[in-house]
């Protein structure tokens, strides 16, 4: 599975342009599937449901399953947090992983950046990251800068990168 990551500080358009890229993608013929890194105490469920009763008992994981969907909720109970190789392992295989955040992570990924959020780059110092997409000029970087608002530009340097052409690779 080739996985692919946007990072950037928050605020500078990470969730914006990912959700303009997976239907961008998905339109190409691809299989696209994402992971978004979340901050803290993050909850998708809520109390009063029987899956939150489930957790708030002790249960380390609790499956909410329908005819339209499932989702696997699994409680850390004090473990670190996983690692990205480790949650990719749990993934259904498709043609692309998109990955939302994991700044830190070393696989490739595009630097979403905005200057007037106030952030240093991150691309000065992650070889990880081959590219930026911004809405302005960043001269300071080796590598290529790409329109942030040319989403059609941003997936075929993804594709590129990843090795996989425009049916699905």
């Amino acid at each position: 599975m080739r996985i692919f990551g946007l990072a950037g500080w928050s605020g500078s358009g990470k969730t914006t342009l990912m959700v303009r890229l997976v239907p961008e993608l998905v339109s190409r013929g691809l299989r696209v599937s994402t992971v978004k890194h979340a901050h803290h105490a993050f909850d998708v469920d809520q109390p009063g449901k029987d899956s939150y009763e489930h957790r708030r008992a002790g249960a380390t994981e609790v499956m909410v399953t329908s005819a339209n969907r499932w989702a696997l909720m699994h409680e850390n109970r004090g473990d670190p947090e996983p690692a990205l190789d480790e949650l990719v392992a749990r993934m259904t295989p498709v043609d692309l992983l998109l990955v939302e955040g994991f700044k830190r992570g070393s696989h490739p990924k595009i630097e979403v950046f905005r200057r007037a959020n106030g952030k240093a780059l991150l691309a000065l110092n992650d070889p990880s990251i081959l590219a930026v997409a911004s809405d302005g000029p960043v001269p300071e970087v080796a590598v290529p800068v790409l329109d942030l608002d040319r989403v059609d530009s941003v997936a075929d340097f993804i594709l590129a990168a990843a090795g996989l052409d425009r049916a699905g690779g």
